[in-house]
C-alpha cells in the first residue's frame, strides 16, 4: 500500500476518533481511513482508562479492514509502536532524552509515556473485520494522574501543531504497514522492535488481568510474545500485561 491508498477526515470535537472509526466500519467504509480531531470528550486508553483529551494533542484512528489473518494480527502492535516512534522520531531534537518503546507500544521519553496506543477491533455484520488503531500523543498536555509516570513533546522541546505532527505519522504508518505487510513481515518489524526497545535486560513487573509476575526482561520472540527470565522457575512468554520497571 502507498500513502495514496489512505484518505483522510479532519474532525472538531468528538467522543471518540475510535468511535468514529468504528461507526463508519459499520456504515460500510472500505478502510484505510485517518480520523483525526481536535478534542474527544470521551477518550479511553487501555483496560477501559480514560484517556485526557484536552485541544492541543494529537488524537488520531485509523480504520482498517481485514488487514490480515487473525493469527496474524498480534504483531501489528508492535508494527503501529514503530509507526509512532517513527514519526516523532522526525521532530526529535538530536542530544535530547532516549525516545523508546515499552512493550508492546508505549512509546517513552526519558522512560516516561507520551503516547496512548489502543486497538480495537469488531466483526462486522456483513462478515468482514473491522480493527480500529487509536493514537494519542501528548504534544502541549498531559494528564495529571496517571499509573505511569508521564511527559509531553512541549517538556523536550518539540513545539509543533497537531496538524504537522500527524503528516509525518501519516507518512510513517503507510511505510511501515506496508512492511508489516498483512503480517507477513513480521520478522523485519521485529528486529526493528528491538532496536528502539526499552529496558532490555532490567527487572520488570508484568500486570495481568489476575495476577503480577517479576522477572528480567529478556527481550520479545519472533511473534512479538513478551519473554519474561524468572530465573530458576525459567522463561516465559507473555501475549498482553502492562509493563512496570524496576
Amino acid at each position: 500500500m502507498s500513502l495514496d491508498d489512505f484518505r483522510h477526515e479532519a474532525l472538531g470535537a468528538v467522543a471518540s476518533t475510535n468511535s468514529e472509526c468504528l461507526a463508519r466500519a459499520r456504515a460500510g467504509d472500505f478502510g484505510l481511513l485517518w480520523i483525526t480531531a481536535d478534542s474527544q470528550s470521551g477518550g479511553r486508553g487501555r483496560r477501559g482508562r480514560t484517556w485526557l483529551s484536552e485541544p492541543g494533542n494529537l488524537y488520531a484512528s485509523l480504520l482498517l479492514i481485514d488487514p490480515a489473518p487473525i493469527e496474524r494480527l498480534a504483531s501489528l502492535p508492535l508494527a503501529v509502536a514503530l509507526a509512532v516512534h517513527g514519526a516523532i522520531a522526525q521532530v526529535f531534537p538530536s542530544g535530547g532524552e532516549p525516545l523508546e518503546v515499552k512493550w508492546p507500544n508505549d512509546i517513552l521519553i526519558g522512560r516516561k509515556k507520551t503516547c496512548g496506543i489502543l486497538l480495537e477491533g469488531e466483526r462486522l455484520p456483513d462478515g468482514r473485520y473491522a480493527l480500529v488503531i487509536g493514537i494519542g500523543i501528548n504534544i502541549r498536555a498531559k494528564p495529571e494522574e496517571s499509573v505511569y509516570p508521564v511527559t509531553s513533546l512541549n517538556e523536550h522541546g518539540i513545539f509543533l501543531s497537531p496538524q504537522e505532527l500527524f503528516a509525518h505519522l501519516f507518512a510513517s504508518m503507510a511505510e511501515i504497514l506496508a512492511v508489516w505487510d498483512e503480517g507477513r513481515g513480521i520478522a523485519e518489524i521485529v528486529e526493528r522492535w528491538r532496536a528502539v526497545a526499552c529496558g532490555i535486560g532490567e527487572k520488570i513487573t508484568v500486570n495481568l488481568p489476575d495476577r503480577s509476575i517479576s522477572g528480567y526482561f529478556f527481550g520479545i520472540d519472533d511473534k512479538g510474545m513478551l519473554i519474561l527470565d524468572r530465573g530458576p522457575e525459567g522463561r516465559m512468554a507473555i501475549a498482553a500485561g502492562d509493563v512496570f520497571f524496576g
